[in-house]
């Protein structure tokens, strides 16, 4: 991957997360997390990879108001950022903190036994 890339991807999480946190006034989105952000070659997809604090039910509609709110995000995103083209947003659930967890618990089992 290229040193441009990265550095867009990096950006690019900055930036959302500032625009997630102070400027999207939808409560439903709740505590969230922008784990990483990946940007095809040709800029024409980003995959944003977010994680929720809480249950599942809060997972599905913080996705739900992000898929909503996925013009204003990229609008705000293309004042920010300095790029001819602003790629398409993709919101993909995280499970590696849950997968973690579930790790974790499982080898605390495994060390109590």
């Amino acid at each position: 991957m290229s040193l441009r890339l990265k550095r867009i991807e990096s950006l690019m999480l900055k930036e959302l997360s500032n625009i997630i946190a102070f400027e999207l006034k939808d409560p439903n989105v709740g505590f969230i997390t922008i784990s990483e952000v990946k940007v095809t070659s040709d800029l024409s997809y980003a995959k944003v990879y977010v994680s929720f604090l809480g249950k599942q039910k809060r997972n599905e509609e913080g996705l739900k108001t992000l898929e909503k709110a996925k013009g204003f995000l990229r609008s705000e995103l293309a004042k920010r950022m300095d790029l001819r083209k602003m790629p398409e947003l993709q919101f993909i659930l995280d499970k590696s903190l849950e997968n973690g967890r579930r790790i974790e618990a499982i080898i605390d089992k495994i060390n109590k036994e």
